[in-house]
C-alpha cells in the first residue's frame, strides 16, 4: 500500500489529551457515588497451609458489605483458574484459585476478599481477619527447584511442570567431530514488568437488563469478557468490558482473569452496586506476574571460520507457583535464541520449573532477551577463541537476504513453523558498525585509555517474530458527518494506535487524518479480538483495519458511482470526496455517500431528506440490495499463515569506572527492519522506551527472593530502576525496510524491539572494557567489582 500519510512522521494525536491531564484509567472511572471498594489479604507466607481462617471480627464491622474466603465461592468460581495456553509437553500444568483453596503457594497470594464503603474500611476489615497457618519449606530459585528435595506441589513431581525438546538435524554428532568446541553456562535473573499504573478493576451490574459493565486495566478486553461470563455463568451477550486508557502493560496485564477480574464483577452482581479494586505498588511487586529468571547450558562445536556445525542447549525456566500462561516464555527462548544464524544442527531442551515465588507471564521480549543473551554471548566467546572480529564470526552464519523464506526446522509459539518471512541481515550489520564507528572504535579505545579511561564495545543481533494469530478485526464506519469510526479489539498501552490506525485508514479511504477517530479495547464496538502482545497490534490489527477501509471504500464508489451516473472504475476518493478522475468538480462527499447508503422512511434532518423513499433509489428494485446493507461502513478480519519477523540489532560503548565499577553509556546504536514504517516517529519512540527498559534490565532491576520466598525489594525505594540521567541523552537509530509477504501491508511488529538485546549488548561490551567473562546480568557495580577481585585473587 501507499499513500501519502503511513510512512510519514505524524505527531501522536493522543498526546494532546494525555499532556493536559486528560487521561483516564481505570481508577478514574466514575460509575456513580455509591461505589463500593475492595481489598485483598495476601499471604505472608512463600509455602503454607491454611488451617483456619477466621473473620467473626469484620462480620459486623459497620460499612463492610461482604467478606469473601475460598468457601464462600461456588460452582464454577471455586475451580482453579484457566490455564489459558495448553501444550502437549505440559504435563502438570497448575493454576491458583481466585482465592487459596488450602495452600497458600508464594507471598502475595490471595487469601481473603473484602468489599466495604470505602478503601480505608476494607483495608481495616483485612487487619482483623486471622488466618492460622502451617509454615512449609519454599523452594526458591532454579537450582533449588531441580533439586527438588522439597516440593511447591505434592502431585507434580521433581517441580517440573513441563519438559520439551526440540531439534533440526544432530547437533551432539556435530559438535562431537566439530574442529572448535565450547561450553558456556549462562543466567539471567528474575525482573518484572512494573508499569507505572498497577491493575484494576471496576464493575457495575444492570439488575433490570441482566448486563455487567467491566472496566479493568488489560491488554486482552475480549479474553476477560469470556472468563468473567464463563466463572459467571453468565452469556457473552450480557458481559461488556471496556479498557480505558492503560498506564502501561509490557506483559502483566496479558495474563487473565485475575482473581479480581472475577471478584470484583461477582461482588457488583451480588450487592447490586458497583465495586472497584485498584492494587497497589506491594500487591503489584508480590502478587502480580514476573519473568525474565533462566539457567541455561550451552554446548556449541564450529570450524575455522566461526561456522556453527552444531548448537546444543539446555535451559531451566523459572514459571514461579502457578503457570496460567502455558509455555509461551520458555518456548519463544528456545526457538528465537536462533537469532539470525543458521546452525547446521541445533538441539534445545528446556524444564519449567515450579518455585514458591510469583507466577511468569510474558515481559516485554518474552524470552527473547534470555534467547538472545545465550546466543550473543555464545558468538562473542567463538570470536574470543578464534582471535577473530566478532562481526565477522556472525556475519559467517547469517542467513543471506536470497535465502528467504528461511526455514528452521522448528515449531513457533504459535504452533506452526519458524520460518522467517524476509530479512538483510548483512545490511543491518553493515548499516550498525557505520552507526556506532564499529572499525573507528580500537583509536577511541587508544585515545581513551591514553587518559586514563576504559572504554568497551559490544554488539548483539536477534529477530523476532511478530504478529502472531490467531486473527484480530476492524470495523471502519463513516458517518454522514463525514466522520469516520474505526474499532478494533486490541488494546492500547501507549502504542500510538489512535494515530498509526488513522494513518491508515485516512491513505486507505482517502480521507483526512482529522476525521478519522480510532476506538481499541471496547467489546461493545468489536466483540472478537485476541488481545496485544506479542508485537501484533500493528500487524494484525493495522491488516484487519486496511482490509475493512478496503470494503468502505468498494461500496462508497459504488454508490456514488450511481448517484454520478459514472462508472465505478472513473471514480477515487480524495479529501472525503468521491470525485470523477480528470473532472474533480463532479464529486459527492462521504458524508453524502454515507447518507445515500442507508435508505430511509423518515427525514431527521436537511441531509437525510435525500435518502427517503420520494428522492431517491429505483422503484424497480429493493431499497436494499440482496447482498448489500444499510449503512457506509466495513468489517473485516486478518488472520495469517504464520508469524512475522522483525529484526534488529543493537550496538553500545560503555565506559567502567576503574575505582567505582560504575558503568557510563557513551554511544547506543539501534538498526532496526520492521518492515513498512507506518510511522517512524511512533516507532522510534518505541525503540527509545525499549532501550530504558532494557538498561533497567541490564544494569539495575531483578526481583531478590531470599531463601525464605520474601521479596526484599518489593518498593520503588529498593527495586532499583535506570533515571533519566541513567539513559543516554541520543540514540541512534536507521531503519531497514524488508516489507513482509505475509500481510497487505508488509509490515512487522516493533514493540519489545528495544528491549531484547539488551542483556547481551552490555555484557558483551563490559566484557570488552574489563576483560572479564560476563555470564550473568544484570549486573551491578559491586558484582563487577567482585569480579574484578576474583581476578586478582580467584580464591576470595
Amino acid at each position: 500500500m501507499t499513500g501519502k500519510l503511513v510512512g510519514t512522521k505524524v505527531t501522536r494525536v493522543e498526546d494532546d489529551r494525555f499532556l493536559r491531564g486528560g487521561g483516564r484509567y481505570v481508577d478514574d472511572v466514575a460509575v456513580g457515588p455509591d461505589t463500593l471498594h475492595a481489598a485483598v489479604l495476601r499471604s505472608p507466607h512463600a509455602h503454607a497451609r491454611i488451617l483456619d481462617i477466621d473473620v467473626d471480627a469484620v462480620l459486623d464491622l459497620d460499612g463492610v458489605h461482604a467478606v469473601w474466603t475460598y468457601d464462600d465461592l461456588h460452582g464454577a468460581m471455586a475451580e482453579p483458574l484457566p490455564l489459558l495456553i495448553p501444550h502437549p509437553a505440559l504435563t502438570h500444568g497448575r493454576t491458583q484459585f481466585a482465592l487459596a483453596n488450602g495452600e497458600v503457594n508464594h507471598v502475595g497470594e490471595a487469601v481473603a476478599f473484602v468489599v466495604a464503603e470505602d478503601r480505608y474500611l476494607a483495608e481495616d476489615a483485612l487487619d482483623r481477619i486471622r488466618v492460622d497457618y502451617e509454615i512449609l519449606t519454599p523452594v526458591v530459585g532454579v537450582e533449588a527447584a531441580r533439586a527438588a528435595v522439597h516440593l511447591v506441589h505434592e502431585d507434580v513431581p521433581g517441580n517440573v511442570g513441563a519438559r520439551m525438546e526440540q531439534e533440526h538435524g544432530d547437533a551432539r554428532t556435530a559438535i562431537a567431530l566439530a574442529p572448535h568446541r565450547l561450553e558456556l553456562d549462562l543466567r539471567i535473573e528474575r525482573s518484572a514488568c512494573t508499569p507505572l499504573e498497577g491493575r484494576g478493576t471496576v464493575a457495575r451490574w444492570d439488575a433490570d437488563t441482566g448486563r455487567l459493565q467491566v472496566w479493568t486495566s488489560t491488554q486482552t478486553s475480549t479474553g476477560v469478557r469470556a472468563a468473567v461470563a464463563a466463572k459467571l455463568g453468565l452469556d457473552l451477550g450480557q458481559v461488556d468490558v471496556i479498557t480505558p486508557d492503560v498506564g502501561g502493560g509490557f506483559g502483566v496485564k496479558i495474563n487473565h482473569p485475575w482473581p479480581e477480574e472475577l471478584l470484583v464483577p461477582l461482588a457488583a452482581r451480588l450487592l447490586r452496586r458497583p465495586v472497584k479494586f485498584t492494587e497497589d505498588r506491594r500487591e503489584h511487586f508480590i502478587s502480580s506476574a514476573h519473568e525474565r529468571g533462566q539457567v541455561h547450558h550451552v554446548e556449541v562445536g564450529f570450524d575455522d571460520d566461526g561456522r556453527l556445525l552444531g548448537l546444543d542447549v539446555e535451559f531451566w525456566h523459572d514459571h514461579g507457583a502457578y503457570i496460567p500462561y502455558g509455555l509461551i516464555v520458555p518456548i519463544i527462548t528456545s526457538t528465537q535464541l536462533l537469532g539470525p544464524y543458521k546452525p547446521a544442527n541445533y538441539r534445545v531442551v528446556f524444564e519449567s520449573l515450579y518455585t514458591n515465588t510469583v507466577m511468569v507471564t510474558p515481559y516485554r521480549g518474552a524470552g527473547r532477551p534470555q534467547g538472545c543473551f545465550v546466543m550473543e554471548r555464545t558468538m562473542d566467546a567463538i570470536a574470543a577463541h578464534l582471535g577473530r572480529d566478532r562481526t565477522e564470526v556472525r556475519s559467517v552464519n547469517f542467513i543471506q537476504p536470497d535465502e528467504f523464506p528461511y526455514d528452521q526446522g522448528l515449531i513457533f509459539q504459535d504452533g506452526r513453523e519458524l520460518e522467517y518471512d524476509s530479512g538483510d541481515y548483512p545490511a543491518s550489520l553493515a548499516k550498525l558498525k557505520a552507526l556506532v564507528g564499529w572499525d573507528e572504535f580500537p583509536a577511541f579505545r587508544a585515545e581513551m585509555a591514553a587518559a586514563g579511561r576504559q572504554v568497551g564495545i559490544g554488539l548483539a543481533c536477534y529477530v523476532e517474530g511478530t504478529g502472531v494469530g490467531p486473527y484480530e478485526g476492524a470495523h471502519v464506519h463513516v458517518e454522514t458527518s463525514g466522520k469516520v469510526k474505526v474499532a478494533t479489539g486490541l488494546t492500547t498501552q501507549g502504542q500510538g494506535h489512535q494515530t498509526a490506525f488513522a494513518q491508515i485508514v485516512a491513505d486507505t479511504l482517502g480521507v483526512p487524518l482529522s476525521d478519522v477517530e480510532v476506538t481499541t479495547g471496547d467489546t461493545r464496538r468489536m466483540p472478537y479480538a485476541v488481545g496485544t502482545f506479542a508485537s501484533r497490534a500493528a500487524v494484525m490489527s493495522g491488516s484487519a483495519i486496511h482490509l475493512a477501509a478496503l470494503r468502505t471504500k468498494e461500496k462508497a464508489l459504488r454508490i456514488a458511482a450511481d448517484a454520478l451516473e459514472v462508472d465505478e472504475a472513473d471514480l477515487e476518493v480524495v479529501d472525503g470526496l468521491v470525485r470523477v478522475k480528470g473532472s474533480p468538480e463532479h464529486h459527492v462527499s462521504l458524508g453524502t455517500v454515507a447518507v445515500l447508503s442507508n435508505p430511509l422512511r423518515y427525514a431527521f434532518d436537511e441531509a437525510s431528506k435525500a435518502a427517503t423513499q420520494f428522492s431517491v433509489g429505483d422503484p424497480g428494485r429493493p431499497p436494499v440490495a440482496e447482498d448489500d446493507e444499510p449503512g457506509l461502513e466495513g468489517r473485516d478480519f486478518y488472520s495469517p499463515e504464520r508469524s512475522t519477523f522483525a529484526s534488529g540489532m543493537h550496538a553500545v560503548i560503555v565506559e567502567t569506572d576503574p575505582l567505582t565499577a560504575e558503568v557510563s553509556i557513551l554511544k547506543y546504536a539501534v538498526v532496526h527492519d520492521c518492515g513498512r514504517l507506518i510511522n517512524p516517529m511512533i516507532v522510534e519512540g518505541q525503540i527509545h522506551g525499549g532501550v530504558a527498559q532494557g538498561i533497567g534490565g541490564a544494569l539495575y532491576e531483578r526481583m531478590a527472593y531470599d531463601e525464605h520466598g520474601q521479596l526484599q525489594n518489593a518498593s520503588f525505594m529498593d527495586f532499583l530502576m535506570p533515571f533519566v540521567t541513567e539513559i543516554p541523552d541520543g540514540i541512534d537509530i536507521d531503519h531497514l525496510e524488508t516489507l513482509s509477504p505475509l500481510n497487505p501491508l508488509g509490515i512487522k511488529g516493533a514493540g519489545e524491539a528495544g528491549v531484547i538485546p539488551s542483556a547481551a549488548v552490555f555484557a558483551a561490551a563490559i566484557e570488552d572494557a574489563e576483560g572479564l567473562s560476563i555470564s550473568s546480568m544484570p549486573i551491578s557495580p559491586s558484582e563487577l567489582f567482585e569480579l574484578r577481585q576474583l581476578r586478582k585473587d580467584p580464591t576470595c
